[in-house]
C-alpha cells in the first residue's frame, strides 16, 4: 500500500509518502518533506498561530509535489490519503484537512483521519536507512514527549490505545522553552539547553520532581519552573557557567521524572516494548537514559525513532494512518484541535 501523508497541526508543513505491506510490520519512507516557519516564530519568541497557517497556504501545495516527485510516484498512484485531523492550531489543521479533502474528492481516494500524537507513536515503526526490519512486540509502552504533550499511553495492538497518564500543566517541552525565556535562550529553547547542559553540572542545583513519587502517572513541570525562576532571580548577574549550570539541572530534573513514571508503567503494566516519541525524544540523554534504566526490566526493548522523525512530520501520519486504516470518504473528515486520545 503506498500512502501519502499531510501533517500541519503547527508550524511545519510536511507531505510525505510511505509504502507498507500488511504481512510485514514496518514502514518504508519513500518521501518526507517538511517546510518550517520556525525563523518568523523565533522572532516573537513563540508560535503566532495566523502566522503559522498564512505560512502553511504558501508551503502546503509545494510541499505535497515535491513529496511526490521525491518518492518518484503521481497522485494517481497512491492509495489512501492520511491527514493529522488533531490536536492543534485550528487554523493550521484546516489546512491539511482541507487538502486532503480536495485531493481525495478529485482522485476519489480514501481517507484516514489520525490523531497527531498517535503519529509520534507510529514513527518508531518506521525504517530508517541502513536500519534492519524491528520487532515491536505488544503489549507496549509509548512516552510521548513534546512542546504540548507529555503522555504515558498503553497499546495492547494496533488501534487499541489506552491513556495512562499525563501533565496535569506544563508540557515538558513548554517547561524547557519557557525557562529557555528566563535564560534569554533562543526559542525553540530544548536543542539550546541539551547543548548547554552538556558543559554543565547537573548536580549543582536540586530543582524539584513534581509528582516523582506519586502513585499515579501522571506529570506537572510547571513547580519546576517556578524553582528555576527564583534561582534565576536570587542571582544578580548570570554568566555562562550559571547559565550551563541552571540547564544541566533542569534537563536531568525533567528526565528523572519522565523516566521514573515511565519505568513505573512498564513493570505495571508487564508491556514489552517501549516506545519514545515526540521532539523531546530528540533529546540524545534522554534516549540514553532511558535504554539505561529500562535493561533493568527483562525481555523489555526499547524504540526511539531517528532525529528527524521525532519533530513533526508526514511520514509518521502515514505509518500511523496504514496501521490504523479507514476507509472514510472526503465527507467524514474534520479537524478537530481539541482532540486527544480518543
Amino acid at each position: 500500500m503506498t500512502i501519502l501523508g499531510i501533517e500541519t497541526s503547527c508550524d511545519e508543513t510536511s507531505a510525505g509518502v510511505i509504502t507498507a505491506n500488511k504481512n510485514d510490520a514496518n514502514v518504508t519512507v519513500l518521501s518526507n518533506i517538511v517546510a518550517t516557519s520556525l525563523s518568523l516564530h523565533t522572532k516573537t519568541g513563540g508560535i503566532i498561530p495566523e502566522v503559522a497557517a498564512r505560512e502553511q497556504i504558501k508551503y502546503i501545495i509545494p510541499v505535497i509535489e515535491r513529496s511526490l516527485i521525491k518518492a518518484n510516484v503521481k497522485l494517481s498512484d497512491i492509495d489512501s490519503i492520511a491527514v493529522t485531523i488533531g490536536p492543534g492550531l485550528i487554523g493550521s489543521l484546516l489546512v491539511g484537512v482541507e487538502t486532503a479533502k480536495t485531493l481525495a474528492f478529485i482522485l476519489q481516494k480514501p481517507i484516514t483521519a489520525v490523531n497527531h500524537l498517535f503519529g509520534h507513536i507510529y514513527a518508531n515503526f518506521i525504517i530508517s536507512e541502513n536500519e534492519e526490519k524491528k520487532k515491536i512486540e505488544f503489549p507496549a509502552l509509548a512516552l510521548i514527549v513534546s512542546g504540548g504533550h507529555t503522555d504515558l499511553v498503553l497499546i495492547k495492538t494496533h488501534g487499541k490505545i489506552e491513556w495512562l497518564g499525563g501533565t496535569r500543566d506544563d508540557a515538558a517541552g513548554e517547561a524547557l522553552d519557557k525557562i529557555g525565556r528566563l535564560l534569554d535562550l533562543p526559542y525553540p529553547a530544548g536543542p539550546v539547553i541539551e547543548k548547554l547542559a552538556a558543559k554543565g553540572d547537573s548536580k549543582k542545583y536540586n530543582f524539584p520532581r513534581p509528582l516523582i513519587s506519586s502513585n499515579d502517572l501522571d506529570f506537572s513541570f510547571s513547580g519546576l519552573k517556578t524553582a528555576v525562576l527564583r534561582q534565576v532571580n536570587s542571582m544578580p548577574k548570570l554568566n555562562e557557567q550559571d547559565i550551563a549550570d541552571i540547564c544541566a539541572s533542569t534537563q536531568k530534573a525533567i528526565i528523572d521524572t519522565l523516566l521514573a513514571k515511565t519505568i513505573k508503567a512498564a513493570k505495571e503494566y508487564e508491556v514489552k516494548s517501549i516506545l519514545l516519541g515526540g521532539g523531546v525524544a530528540a533529546n540524545q540523554m534522554l534516549k540514553n537514559n532511558l535504554i539505561l534504566v529500562a535493561s533493568s526490566i527483562s525481555n523489555v526493548k526499547v524504540f526511539v525513532p531517528q532525529k528527524s522523525l521525532c519533530t513533526d512530520n508526514a511520514a509518521m501520519i502515514a505509518a500511523a494512518g496504514f496501521f490504523n486504516y479507514q476507509n472514510l470518504t472526503w465527507k467524514n473528515i474534520e479537524a478537530n484541535p481539541e482532540l486527544y486520545f480518543a
